[in-house]
């Protein structure tokens, strides 16, 4: 069901109480769940709910609502059953004060409890047995039992359903007190040699939502006879008795006639009201004197409504009401509660400054329940009523500490019943006040720590300052002195919050950029004239895992191949590379790890996971393919971790040709597919070409040599060989250091696809770089240098 709230304020004459806030709210409210914004309709500050340090006040009362300073809202602070609170009455409602000090005030508070649908009917007997002679006219009443559901309104029971209704119907009477008398009527007549037991379902329901439902099974046994029910002299019976009666008074007597005989006419009375406690305080005996059986009290029920019920020993019944009245007796003294009070005061305390308020309250009713209080005399005070039942202490002269620093208030009230009864308290108030404490921090310095990248406006720490002071002297605001770090004002770093001294991030700090700063927050009081104090605060910037790790080797060209060279006959641990790769962040956040993530033959190589070292872990064979794709994941150990990829290309082979030859078809595979129908053409027109031209092959000979030694001249096929700066094993080792560069020379044809090389010794680097935009084979200067000082030089095919 959803909450509905009602507020209006009404306006009170007087300053102490000004005004009145009423809220509207459903029972079994969870504990926590909201009433209502009290500081926005009084108009009030939180701040000022804070300082005045306002509560709630209920008096003798259970508190199921708390007040939420901090945010200045009326929570729930224990679950409300309104049946439990307020029975049948209505409107059902929570009555408390929330007082406010210096100055004092009083706001009245009702929060209303609404009925939801949570009681089903319920009949205080499961089943219900009659006993009718089939002689019973139609038209007979049977009394039964009401339900009882302690909802009101339309969550109450709303109606009675009769099943099967063959032989009976159900009628129902609105009595005086709102309730329904349920009667089932015989409408057709009973024949107990065709059905001597008819069993019914009465069912109660209410109107709420979801609907609940109640049941009572009604046996009725079919009899012969009796054809007379009771008669009651009176369809309502009214009587009286005052409060505390003793215990067996006699109320009053009700009395039923039969116009049967015998057994047939003999009557007994029954009180009907099963489930209530009116079954507990009366009871009827066997003549219709109804007595009382436990105590009772006006000021918890003012009248009682009893059904009774006349049933003779043939079944037949009748119904009727008795209504009893409680008579008030001046049986309460007045009680008086200080809601708030004031310790001290200020010597200059204005004319009619409030000292305390109080709630006088007597149970009892009209004279009984009016009250008047008075104080003692020659006291710089009176009492004022602020408004119903409510009181307060005010100031009458001018207050000096040093005629009286203190005084002794004896509040007594007194009510008009006869005896009067009354009740006193007495309040003690000091005078005193002046400015002479400055505040004082919890510590001398403070640190705090603040992870990097952080949010701008993020909560830092909170410096906290107390003064021994009261009230306005004692209210504590902070500020930032001016300072700087590292030429720049620290405002631009942090801001300090003046009420409750919390210190907030201005900007995202990067530890790569500064670690740590320091300045000074003062701490002032509201006196007049202020005191102070101040405290260094020094904030730690953590490390934050926010860099990935950088590779720096090996480098990852964009348009070139970079291929480190292994023998095929390496051994075991043989060291092929090493990936080199940093980290900015700091501490575990740099320590890096290095992984083997992918690799063409994962069996042949080996990453170290400290130092990244690429090493061999078993003997390479002919049956290893020369080129090896190996992926390294760099990982840092920050948390979550990041990481960086590089690829490092292997060539297994034992001379560069077989080198040249497989990565040279992995640069150009696609190339060459593509080319290779215009080949084929190309080479059946030559081939025909020549057939018609061997009469001048001398000719064509020459022209042949001088061609290809130009054609060799002018290439512009680079082949330019990398070679990374040479480095030795780390664990100090000989063995996997790159020791090895080939001298050799090539020689070329038309088709650079089936060109050769002649290679001399060795040298000392192994990685070879080529161009994949380019086709040709690596050739050495010498090679170049004699073809073009020999153009008419043969060629190596």
């Amino acid at each position: 069901m959803k909450r509905q709230v009602l507020l209006f304020i009404a306006i009170f004459c007087l300053s102490s109480v000004i005004g009145q806030v009423t809220y509207s709210i459903p029972e079994e409210m969870a504990k926590g769940s909201l009433v209502g914004n009290i500081a926005q309709d009084l108009g009030l500050d939180v701040q000022r709910l804070k300082t005045g340090k306002a509560r709630i006040y209920t008096g003798d009362s259970v508190q199921y609502i708390e007040l939420n300073r901090e945010r200045g809202v009326l929570l729930i602070k224990e679950k409300t059953d309104r049946e439990a609170l307020c029975r049948q009455t209505t409107p059902c409602a929570l009555h408390f004060q929330i007082t406010l000090e210096n100055p004092l005030e009083l706001f009245p508070v009702t929060v209303e409890i609404t009925d939801i649908n949570d009681n089903a009917p319920v009949f205080q007997k499961e089943e219900r047995r009659f006993e009718i002679s089939e002689t019973a006219v139609i038209g007979s009443k049977f009394m039964l039992e009401k339900a009882i559901d302690p909802d009101i309104g339309l969550n109450g029971l709303q109606r009675y359903t009769l099943k099967p209704s063959e032989n009976f119907v159900l009628k129902l009477h609105t009595q005086s007190d709102g309730s329904k008398k349920v009667e089932m009527i015989l409408q057709k007549p009973l024949d107990r040699e065709k059905q001597e037991r008819i069993s019914l379902v009465l069912t109660a329901e209410d109107g709420g939502e979801p609907q609940m439902t109640g049941t009572m099974q009604i046996h009725v046994t079919v009899l012969d006879a009796n054809d007379n029910a009771p008669v009651f002299t009176k369809p309502i019976y009214k009587a009286s008795i005052t409060e505390n009666s003793v215990k067996g008074t006699r109320v009053t007597k009700v009395s039923a006639s039969d116009a049967d005989k015998g057994s047939n006419g003999e009557v007994t009375y029954v009180i009907g009201n099963g489930m209530d406690s009116v079954s507990e305080l009366f009871h009827i005996n066997s003549e219709g004197d109804v007595i009382l059986n436990g105590p009772i009290d006006f000021e918890t029920e003012k009248y009682y409504h009893i059904d009774i019920e006349a049933i003779d020993l043939g079944g037949l019944s009748d119904s009727s009401k008795i209504i009893i009245d409680v008579i008030d007796v001046n049986d309460n003294s007045p009680i008086v509660n200080m809601i708030s009070t004031s310790s001290s005061v200020p010597e200059d305390s204005a004319h009619k400054t409030v000292i305390a308020l109080m709630s006088v309250n007597d149970p009892d009713s009209e004279t009984n329940g009016k009250v008047h209080c008075v104080i003692n005399e020659n006291i710089p005070f009176e009492i004022k009523v602020t408004s119903n039942n409510f009181y307060s202490l005010v100031t009458d002269s001018d207050l000096d500490r040093e005629r009286s620093s203190e005084y002794n208030i004896t509040v007594t009230c007194s009510d008009e019943g006869v005896p009067s009864l009354s009740s006193s308290v007495t309040l003690t108030l000091q005078i005193s006040d002046v400015n002479d404490n400055a505040p004082v921090f919890e510590r001398s310095s403070y640190e705090a720590y603040i992870v990097e990248n952080n949010t701008p406006g993020l909560s830092i720490f909170t410096v906290r300052a107390r003064d021994a002071d009261w009230n306005q002297n004692a209210r504590v605001s902070y500020i930032l002195e001016d300072s700087s770090v590292n030429g720049v004002p620290v405002s631009s770093y942090v801001s300090v919050s003046a009420d409750s001294g919390v210190i907030h991030a201005v900007r995202s700090f990067d530890y790569e950029q500064i670690k740590d700063f320091q300045f000074r927050v003062k701490a002032q009081d509201g006196g007049s004239p202020p005191l102070s104090s101040n405290v260094t605060v020094k904030v730690m910037i953590q490390d934050q895992n926010d860099n990935p790790p950088q590779v720096l080797y090996p480098v990852q060209t964009g348009g070139s191949l970079v291929a480190e060279m292994v023998p095929r006959s390496a051994d075991v641990g043989y060291l092929v590379t090493k990936v080199v790769a940093v980290d900015v962040d700091s501490g575990q956040n740099a320590w890096l790890s290095y992984k083997l993530q992918k690799a063409t033959e994962r069996a042949l190589f080996e990453v170290g996971l400290q130092n990244g070292e690429i090493r061999t872990i078993r003997q390479v064979n002919d049956k290893d393919v020369v080129k090896q794709r190996l992926t390294v994941i760099v990982e840092d150990n920050g948390q979550p971790s990041r990481s960086a990829t590089v690829i490092v290309n292997v060539a297994v082979a034992d001379s560069f040709p077989e080198v040249l030859s497989e990565f040279t078809d992995f640069t150009h595979d696609k190339e060459y597919n593509e080319n290779l129908t215009f080949y084929l053409v190309l080479a059946l027109a030559v081939v025909s070409f020549l057939f018609i031209t061997c009469l001048v092959v001398i000719i064509s000979v020459k022209i042949y040599r001088w061609r290809q030694s130009r054609i060799l001249y002018h290439s512009s096929l680079p082949v330019i060989p990398y070679y990374p700066p040479r480095y030795s094993d780390t664990l100090g080792t000989g063995t996997g250091t790159l020791q090895h560069v080939y001298n050799y020379e090539v020689c070329r044809t038309n088709d650079s696809r089936k060109s050769d090389c002649k290679f001399g010794r060795a040298g000392s680097q192994n990685v070879l770089i080529m161009d994949p935009s380019s086709t040709g084979t690596m050739q050495r200067i010498q090679c170049e240098k004699s073809i073009l000082d020999e153009p008419d030089s043969p060629l190596e095919v």
